[in-house]
């Protein structure tokens, strides 16, 4: 019998050895029909760079669901910001490359350092004597500042202007949690760190408030500048102000209003457009489609001028994008463990000179943070130079990789700092009670059972928990002034929670330098001793070949992009940003009893949506219980 039990164990080894072996050569069958398929790309000589910017624009994109992909699930695209840059750049340098067509009409948002990187790249397009040409159906914010950047901007004429600058509402949970009788426990350091009174209060504190006031003010005036330099004798701010009255006292369409500002230059139809683009340019590959001109989309341009291989020194970028966590974690989130790795491996890397870290995060786990920097650390320890690179979001847990670095580039338009930690547990005795259900057992020692969820927190266990954000604090700010090279009760007055923008962070110390991506990259080339233009590699985290093949059968299609008009535009980042409010607040519920994390990032960052919104704070709730 026992011989017989071992047979069968054996054959069913086999038999899942041989499907293990058969699907690996499916896919492998699968994957070299579609690479062998792929065509050879070339780019038409006097064609335009077409930019059709829909969805986000973000540091790193997120890894997305093969399932998703495969079963057409609706997915907001991504457009990673330094890819965009280089493909801008290289078409400056381009011949073949005559104009730059920059298609807004799905674009949904990116940070405004993210966002000023491409228009910089634009400048420098335009600076080579070649055209930019802009149009959507209508603006927002983001859309308008990058249009701002091309030599014409046209507008349909059902569309609008709308622009709000930054501010606006954030969630407060206090009376609901009331409500459900959740209690929640908050222990913290820091007269600014609001991350915790969504939970504890019904509106901001006026100290909160204040400090957004400033920060709210700063990226609008760094919004403001740039576009008002773009498009010469422009007053937004007074244009604004009148603006209700301009559209009650005229007889016209809001596009023709926006004409008459000087806000866009042409009011014309989306076909309209690309006629007029295809009398300068010519016809395009299909020339039986109205409207089809000359050009090459910037997918394509970048895969056919990227080089096959390279080799030689390097500068190694590792991206830390979106909430910092504990362990793995794919591209779009920072994982301590993956993001640890990555660094080590480019240190392993032998052509790997030195190192840009770069960040667009408001934090998370403090552990997993302090992982990172210490990856940094040892980086710095083989004498590899280690940069920091800020893009639109750089605080709390992001602030602390930071200060792991030799020097910090920044974006005057990075919201950063935030050096505050605290700890949140929430609790359901008065819930658990309101059911009939009572808590009873015994103890040990004055810590046994705690934290209880179930019963509630007692004295020596809140003490605890209040010493040790104390004690994480105290690292926080003593790091801080190690790494900046500043007296300890200088870095205090900065930190506290609060949050300031890139300029303030500069008159602070903070940063080092203002700069993008690439500046960061040639600092640390320079410092390397790295000659000439310095190659780039970026380590990130290795896409499931599933995915990989899914991405290459579908071509990563997705949906979701803006909407048409302006105004249903602005409510849908106003949802998009309640949808990551919520989010973030189930996160933290969710993650470590102890965080260095930024809930006014959330309010002020790239509107994106961390999965779908709860229905309710009832399921804030159901997720700290795992049910």
């Amino acid at each position: 019998m026992q011989f017989l039990k071992s047979a069968w164990t054996f054959l069913v080894g086999v038999k899942d050895a041989l499907v293990l072996l058969f699907m690996l050569l499916i896919f492998g069958l699968l994957w070299a029909a579609v690479s062998s398929n792929s065509p050879k790309i070339s780019v038409p000589e006097g064609a335009a760079l077409n930019i059709d910017l829909d969805g986000l624009l973000v540091d790193q994109m997120s890894e997305r669901s093969p399932v998703a992909l495969i079963s057409g699930e609706p997915v907001i695209p991504e457009t990673e910001t330094a890819a965009l840059v280089k493909a801008i750049r290289q078409a400056a340098e381009d011949p073949a490359i005559k104009m730059i067509t920059l298609d807004l009409d799905g674009f949904m948002g990116g940070g405004l350092a993210n966002l000023e990187s491409v228009g910089a790249a634009l400048d420098k397009f335009k600076a080579k004597g070649k055209r930019v040409e802009a149009w959507a159906t209508a603006y927002g914010d983001d859309g308008y500042y990058l249009a701002s950047h091309a030599n014409s901007i046209g507008i349909s004429p059902m569309g609008a202007v709308m622009i709000s600058g930054p501010g606006g509402k954030g969630l407060y949970f206090k009376d609901a949690l009331d409500k459900l009788k959740v209690d929640v426990e908050v222990f913290r350091v820091g007269t600014y760190k609001s991350f915790v009174e969504p939970f504890t209060r019904n509106e901001s504190s006026p100290e909160a408030k204040a400090a957004d006031q400033m920060l709210a003010d700063d990226i609008w005036a760094n919004w403001r500048a740039g576009v008002e330099r773009q498009r010469k004798g422009l007053d937004m701010a007074a244009l604004l102000e009148s603006w209700p009255q301009r559209v009650a006292g005229a007889n016209k369409d809001q596009a023709e209003l926006a004409k008459d500002a000087g806000l866009v230059d042409a009011v014309l139809s989306e076909a309209a457009w690309k006629d007029a683009l295809q009398e300068k340019l010519g016809k395009g590959d299909d020339p039986d489609v109205p409207g089809d001109y000359k050009r090459i989309e910037v997918a394509d341009y970048w895969a056919a001028k990227q080089p096959i291989s390279e080799s030689g020194p390097a500068v190694a970028v590792v991206h830390v994008s979106g909430n910092i966590v504990d362990g793995e974690a794919p591209a779009g989130q920072a994982g301590g463990d993956t993001i640890s790795n990555l660094i080590h491996d480019a240190v392993a890397d032998g052509d790997v000179q030195a190192l840009v870290v770069r960040v667009d995060s408001g934090g998370g786990s403090a552990l997993a943070s302090e992982q990172i920097r210490q990856a940094m650390l040892e980086a710095k320890k083989v004498k590899m130079p280690v940069i920091a690179s800020f893009g639109p979001v750089a605080a709390s847990g992001g602030y602390w990789v930071g200060a792991g670095a030799d020097a910090i580039y920044a974006s005057p338009s990075t919201i950063t700092g935030s050096i505050g930690v605290f700890g949140i547990i929430p609790t359901f005795e008065r819930t658990l009670k309101g059911l009939g259900i009572s808590t009873d057992g015994v103890s040990t020692t004055p810590f046994s059972g705690q934290p209880d969820v179930a019963g509630g927190l007692n004295d020596p266990t809140r003490a605890l928990i209040q010493g040790g954000v104390e004690d994480i604090y105290r690292q926080f700010v003593t790091m801080v002034a190690a790494s900046r090279k500043m007296p300890v009760a200088e870095v205090e007055k900065v930190a506290e929670g609060r949050v300031w923008s890139g300029s303030r962070a500069k008159q602070l110390r903070l940063i080092d330098q203002y700069g993008d991506l690439d500046a960061a990259v040639r600092e640390a080339a320079r410092r390397a001793g790295i000659k000439g233009e310095p190659r780039v590699v970026t380590m990130a985290p290795a896409e499931p070949l599933l995915l990989q093949l899914v991405n290459r059968l579908t071509g990563a299609e997705s949906g979701g992009a803006a909407p048409a008009d302006a105004l249903a535009r602005a409510v849908a980042a106003s949802r998009m940003r309640a949808a990551a409010q919520v989010q973030a607040a189930i996160a933290v519920a969710k993650g470590p009893s102890i965080q260095a994390h930024c809930m006014t990032c959330v309010r002020f960052g790239v509107p994106q949506p961390a999965g779908d919104p709860p229905a309710s704070v009832t399921s804030l709730v159901k997720a700290r219980l795992g049910l």
